[in-house]
């Protein structure tokens, strides 16, 4: 006896005393964009807490949130959820997992199909006509600004590059500079003190070496590669040293090459006066090159040789 009425008491307990879970769909068929409402309630709570997918993240991805609202009371869970979906086919809503205290309960799956209720060839009205608006000057420049002062500064930069790629290279072709570096080069050269301490050898080797450099830079001839004797001849050829600079630059570099190959051995006189010979030519240089730009501006049909004539004739 004691058994049946255990087994009623339980009976009631769970039918009439345990917590109701239902959930409704209001529309299974929508237009795209259609708003649709579902709603999960909750009866007999007895103030148990109720666990359940967070506000908008209720329904999967393809369920826009129009509005999810929540209702709790002691013995009420209400949630209702606005939604609208953009995509034609068919949707589903799946179980939804809600724990009562310790207790875990289940909705039933629900499947919405969208359709597309627009015909073919229906005409598409704007809901406003377009306005139009005129600009002015400033509205041109607050929607333009940044592209213009973009394109700007990009000009800038290119300018700025280009001026200083032409300014170091005028700067370092320029004949003046040349000259005195090698000036500043035969200083170094007389503090060695070769002519003092006889080293003849050492003397006319670096002598040279540096009168090679400053021929090949100021005047463009390869002196730096050719032996003495077509350097010579390359330079009477050329015709962009004048005759007094060649003659020295000759006397001194064939006089370098017997003393190198110790065919003779110099004074310290002769070492001293080519030194000063070698410096004045230096100084003297920038008068040939501007000689030289001026015969090319002012004959630049005439060959090589007719120049040459024309120069020995002044």
């Amino acid at each position: 006896m004691k058994k049946v009425i255990l087994f009623i008491f339980s009976f009631f307990y769970t039918f009439f005393l345990s917590q109701t879970l239902s959930s409704n769909l209001d529309k299974t068929t929508l237009a795209l964009g259609e708003v649709a409402v579902f709603k999960i309630q909750i009866l007999d709570l007895d103030g148990k807490d109720v666990q359940i997918a967070p506000r908008n993240e209720l329904l999967p991805f393809h369920f826009e949130m129009v509005n999810d609202s929540i209702a709790k009371q002691k013995d009420i869970y209400l949630r209702s959820v606005k939604f609208a979906i953009f995509e034609e086919g068919k949707f589903k809503i799946p179980e939804i997992e809600v724990k009562v205290g310790g207790k875990i309960m289940k909705t039933i799956p629900y499947e919405v199909e969208v359709i597309n209720t627009a015909k073919k060839g229906d005409q598409i009205n704007d809901i406003m006509k377009n306005k139009e608006v005129e600009l002015n000057v400033q509205d041109y420049w607050d929607l333009y600004k940044f592209y213009i002062l973009l394109a700007l500064i990009i000009i800038a930069i290119i300018v700025l590059i280009i001026g200083i790629v032409k300014w170091g290279r005028k700067r370092k072709s320029n004949p003046i500079v040349t000259t005195n570096q090698t000036l500043k080069d035969l200083e170094k050269l007389r503090k060695k003190n070769y002519i003092e301490n006889d080293n003849f050898r050492a003397f006319y080797i670096e002598l040279i070496e540096i009168s090679r450099g400053f021929i090949t830079k100021q005047y463009q001839i390869p002196a730096d590669v050719l032996l003495t004797d077509d350097l010579i001849d390359y330079m009477k050829n050329n015709n962009a040293i004048s005759q007094e600079n060649e003659k020295i630059v000759e006397d001194i570099f064939l006089r370098g090459d017997l003393v190198k190959f110790a065919k003779t051995i110099p004074t310290r006189e002769i070492m001293s006066k080519d030194f000063t010979a070698i410096r004045d030519f230096v100084k003297r240089s920038t008068k040939d090159v501007e000689a030289e730009n001026l015969r090319n501006a002012a004959a630049p049909e005439l060959s090589i040789e007719e120049q040459s004539k024309i120069r020995k004739l002044k």
